[in-house]
């Protein structure tokens, strides 16, 4: 599966989630959540392709200045807006741009490194970094919204089902 099209699986089961999810239960605090949200969640991930898409307009990526919007957080509406806006950009995604990542590891000041990257590693990191979070969204799904089929590989790395396979594939024999 090419790169894109995985970042497009991944967000458009995302979309499917909020499709699904009762808007009470998108901001309901989950408990194995450590009393975080699946609407938080789902910001976080969503965020982290909007820095993207910026990126590739400025030749700059910073994820640490994400705007972390409170609406998209608690309003299930907004957040697939942004899924569909995102989709829509990666339709069209220059996979090949030179870019910037800016990052800060400092806690009490904001002093950034700048690293070479480029739009196909960003979407890599986007991609990787979004299944973490469904993984967790899936714990919290089963606690306060598991009235919601979820896709066998839903918050699963593709590494982790090919493996799966084939050890699967291994014991039949």
């Amino acid at each position: 599966m090419h790169t894109t099209t995985a970042a497009q699986k991944l967000l458009r089961q995302l979309a499917d989630l909020l499709d699904a999810i009762k808007p009470v239960d998108f901001s309901r605090p989950c408990e194995n959540l450590g009393g975080g949200t699946i609407g938080q969640h789902v910001r976080h991930t969503l965020e982290f392709f909007l820095c993207l898409e910026s990126g590739c307009r400025s030749g700059v990526v910073n994820y640490d200045r994400r705007e972390h919007d409170k609406t998209m957080e608690v309003n299930k509406d907004v957040a697939a807006d942004m899924a569909r806006r995102v989709m829509n950009f990666l339709t069209d995604i220059p996979l090949d741009r030179s870019l910037r990542l800016e990052t800060c590891y400092h806690l009490d000041r904001e002093t950034f490194e700048s690293i070479d990257t480029n739009a196909r590693r960003e979407l890599v990191y986007n991609i990787e970094h979004g299944v973490h979070h469904m993984a967790i969204m899936r714990i919290g799904i089963r606690e306060v919204a598991p009235y919601i089929p979820l896709d066998e590989d839903f918050g699963v790395a593709a590494s982790t089902i090919r493996y799966s396979r084939s050890a699967a594939n291994v014991l039949s024999e």
